[in-house]
Order: C-alpha cells, then structure tokens, then sequence
C-alpha cells in the first residue's frame, strides 16, 4: 500500500492541463480562464453623474448661487455643449457630464424657477462624479487560471469581451460494474441494489467543471466490462466503480490491463478506500475506485476532484484543508489514514459514531471530513482537528 499522499502524486502524473477552447459569454459561467482577456475600453468610457441633479463648473458652488439651466443630458443621451461658470444642465445618473462640467449638485439641495437654479445652504462638498477609467481601463488584464463566477461574467461583458477562452472540461466516463447493480428507477431482485455512487460521482463531477458520462452497468463478465471500455475510449479520464479489488468476480483490474492499461498503482493505507487502482489507458486516465457508496464518494472528493482541477488547470493541489476545535472526543486511529464524516459548526466538529462504508445517509447529513492521521492518539474535546469540507 502507498499513502493518499503518494498515490495522488502519482495521479497527477497521469494528467495534464487540457487545451482550451473559445466560448461565447453566455456559456462561460463556472469554466476556466485558460488565458489572460484584456479589457477592450475604459469603465466608465466618459466621466459620467452618479446622482440625478445638475452639472455646473465648481468653480462659483456656494450657498444662494444661481445657474441658468441650458440643457439636459441622460444616460444614452449626451448634451452636446459646454458648460459656463454660471450655467447649469439637468443631468440624470449615467449621463455623461458635459464639457466644461466637473460636479454635480444633487437635486435634493436647489430650488428651481424656469430656467434658474439655487443653491441652498447645504456645503455641496461632495461632486457626484464617476471618473473616467475608475473602475478599469483599456488594457487592464484579468489573468488566467480562473475560475469564472457570475461576477466575472458581469465584468467581461463591461470589458466589450464576448468571446471567452476556457479550458475544456474533462469529459469522464463513468462505469459502474457489479451483477447485483440496476438503475435508480427499476424494479431490483432480492438480490440486487440501486446504483448509486456513479450518480453522487457524477453530480460531483459537474459541480467540478467536469462533463460526466454515465455509461451502462458493466456486469461481471469480461465481455461486459470489455465494451464498457470500449464505450469510454473517447474520455480524458475513465472512472470505475467497484470490481477493483482480488476476489474471484472483480475482473476490473484484469480487463483493464489486457486492454492496455499500465498501471500506476493499486491499494492506498487509507479508510475508507483502500482498493484503488489508478493508471493510463490508452489516452485516457483511468482511476478505479471502490464499489462500497461512502469510499466512492470519499475517494471522490479526495482523489478525482484534485484530478480534474488539475486538468482544468487550475494547478496541482489536494483538497483543501481547515483545522478546528473538536465538539467531542474521537478515539484513536488505526493504520491507516482515516476520513471520517463529520459536521461542523460554531460548536466545532462532530465526527459521527457510524464510520462504516456502506451508510450513505451518514454521508448525506456530513459537511465535512475529519482527516484522522495514521496512528493519530486519541483526542479530545478542544483538540484541533483538519477537515475537509464537503
């Protein structure tokens, strides 16, 4: 057996960043930035009102001066003329300020009569004016890696970039092997149960950035887990699930090294997800995961998300940690490095007493994983901890 820290060092060696692709804006939200986008123009273009009120030359601003109003100006509509020292035009938020204008009195502090304004006591201190370039300029560069969220989006179309260059997601097959499998929805014998964990590792993936494939349950047959292959030959990374192991019907292994994989390695000293095999198939990487629910999952969160990050180009990373006060004592811990569900909040972290592999439901109420060293002592209420957060 080799440690997680091992066996994720020597996934990364299987993958490489993917190229990228150019997309349009609207398809950008939540992808990679895989190169730098230069801003096409200032922001704001012109030095524009920030308040609805009149554009005057703050040269003669005090209490009781009067200004003849001479035109008016809106966002989109620009007044064409320059502004006097005595002069005054309407303007509305946005507007652009007209030449010879550099403050704006807010509306709430004059009194008007036709065409004449007049200040009131206020001090008018402040001008209501958005520089040209005061939020960014022509040139300014957002840099790659990036992963973009809406707020980016808002800010690439301000920049005039409607196109974006994004790393292409990861497509990932995912197999699920196993007799005893059928699929959410059908009606299994006494013998069998739902397929779930391709399902979890597929709404992990695409929250990930991934594209996940879910292909058909390769049965226990080398027949079926040959096509299975067969079936994902196309994909970046191929994800199997369950088979992986040394009894008499986990075939996956063998199939997948008569088919050409060359094998990285097999067994990580890690709970739960001891089973894993990861290495190179054709030009695809290949991770087999467990088949118990909960190691998939875990080995999910703490193997494959690195991996597709790192094919995103997003950098070659583990999964991030946090280190908190326990709730509760934990009792020691084993040989092997142990991730345990657990749920944080302001009162610290609570590992739960059920750690076996196969309750999803415990899964399904954890926030977060405990990371438990090997051989960790026994701890106690106030101890720190690192997590993992789900």
């Amino acid at each position: 057996m080799i440690s997680v820290a091992e066996a994720l060092d020597q996934l990364f060696a299987l993958v490489t960043p993917l190229p990228a692709e150019d997309v349009p804006l609207t398809q950008a939200n939540g992808r990679v930035l895989a190169s730098d986008v230069t801003a096409m123009r200032n922001q704001p273009p012109f030095a524009a009102s920030a308040m609805d009120g009149y554009a005057v030359s703050r040269t003669l601003i005090k209490p009781g001066q009067t200004y003849e109003v001479i035109g008016e100006a809106a966002a989109g509509h620009r007044w064409d003329g320059t502004v006097g020292p005595a002069q005054a035009v309407r303007i509305f938020t946005g507007a652009p300020l007209p030449d010879g204008a550099d403050h704006v009195i807010i509306q709430e502090n004059i009194t008007r009569d036709g065409n004449a304004i007049t200040l009131d006591a206020s001090a008018n201190d402040k001008p209501h004016v958005r520089p040209a370039g005061a939020d960014f300029h022509a040139g300014d560069v957002i840099k790659a890696p990036r992963l973009l969220a809406p707020s980016d989006i808002a800010l690439l179309a301000a920049m005039n970039i409607a196109t974006v260059p994004v790393t292409h997601r990861p497509i990932v097959a995912i197999i699920a092997t196993g007799d005893e499998l059928v699929q959410p929805g059908e009606t299994p014998n006494d013998d069998q149960i739902i397929a779930s964990n391709s399902y979890g590792l597929a709404a992990l993936l695409a929250n990930l950035g991934a594209h996940p494939r879910l292909l058909p349950i390769a049965r226990d047959t080398t027949a079926s887990l040959e096509l299975a292959f067969d079936l994902a030959a196309d994909a970046d990374l191929i994800v199997t699930i369950g088979g992986a192991s040394v009894g008499d019907h986990d075939l996956v292994g063998q199939v997948a090294q008569a088919k050409g994989m060359d094998r990285s390695f097999y067994k990580v000293a890690m709970r739960p997800g001891k089973p894993l095999m990861a290495g190179r198939m054709g030009n695809a990487a290949m991770v087999g995961l467990p088949g118990n629910p909960v190691s998939a999952m875990v080995c999910g969160h703490i193997f494959i998300a690195p991996l597709i990050r790192k094919m995103l180009g997003l950098g070659q990373t583990s999964a991030p940690r946090e280190t908190h006060p326990l709730a509760k004592d934990a009792p020691r811990n084993g040989p092997r490095e142990h991730y345990m569900r657990a749920h944080i909040s302001t009162n610290g972290v609570t590992i739960f007493d059920r750690q076996d592999s196969a309750l999803l439901s415990v899964l399904a109420e954890a926030n977060c994983l405990a990371v438990r060293p090997i051989n960790d002592p026994a701890r106690k209420t106030g101890d720190a901890i690192d997590i993992i957060r789900l």
